[in-house]
């Protein structure tokens, strides 16, 4: 699609799958991050591949914009629906930036709290730095789960970090939806050459800022 600037694709695949390596309850593990994990949910298993994701973004790649999408949470179709994927950041603008790149491509979204001071004691853990589920699956456990993500880049480092859960818009009964696809396109069409994508596109500068501008707004977009 023309994209100017450096975006890499980071696929967080795993086999879920019963065996003698699998993962057991009270299993403590040593995340990318370096962070140990103690294990009280086998079943939130994809949130420990993500955040060896975002990590390896963080430090290998160098991005300064991390965003991770996935069907993470069953929680996520209760609290924003079938039709509106939920979105959580550390950054206010990028916020309203999704929702309005959902409203103008059709791939909705909503956001959720980000409240990392109060959600994340949910993940204590006497043996390691923290659990991978929540004590109190009634404490907003779809924020939570994405702030366990977050916590592996860290939450004061300086970066944009998105994180999407897309749980419930990517099917519709037993077909899948193509869910997440046009969104991206839409929030990072300002950095594409494509007219379209500009057009639609929230972010960036889309021919109406002046030439430094358009410079320094250009460093600030190498994507994840």
């Amino acid at each position: 699609q023309g994209f100017k600037d450096n975006l890499h694709a980071v696929f967080c695949l795993a086999e879920n799958a019963v065996g003698p390596r699998a993962t057991r309850p009270d299993d403590i593990h040593v995340l990318y991050s370096g962070k140990t994990v103690e294990i009280n949910n086998t079943d939130a298993e994809g949130r420990l591949i993500l955040a060896d994701g975002v990590a390896y973004a963080c430090k290998d790649l160098g991005a300064d914009i991390i965003l991770d999408m996935a069907t993470l949470t069953g929680a996520q179709g209760i609290a924003t629906g079938k039709y509106h994927a939920a979105v959580l950041t550390n950054n206010e603008e990028w916020e309203k930036a999704c929702v309005k790149a959902g409203r103008n491509c059709g791939d909705l979204v909503h956001p959720l709290v980000y409240c990392p001071e109060l959600h994340f004691s949910e993940f204590t853990s006497a043996v390691a730095d923290m659990k991978n589920s929540v004590a109190d699956r009634d404490n907003t456990p779809s924020s939570c789960a994405g702030l366990f993500i977050a916590s592996h880049i860290g939450f004061d480092w300086p970066g944009v970090w998105v994180h999407i859960d897309i749980a419930a818009p990517v099917h519709a009964g037993e077909r899948a939806t193509g869910y997440g696809v046009a969104l991206l396109l839409s929030l990072f069409g300002g950095a594409s050459e494509d007219p379209l994508l500009n057009l639609v596109s929230p972010l960036g500068c889309n021919g109406d800022c002046p030439p430094e501008e358009m410079e320094r707004d250009s460093k600030r977009r190498r994507l994840v």
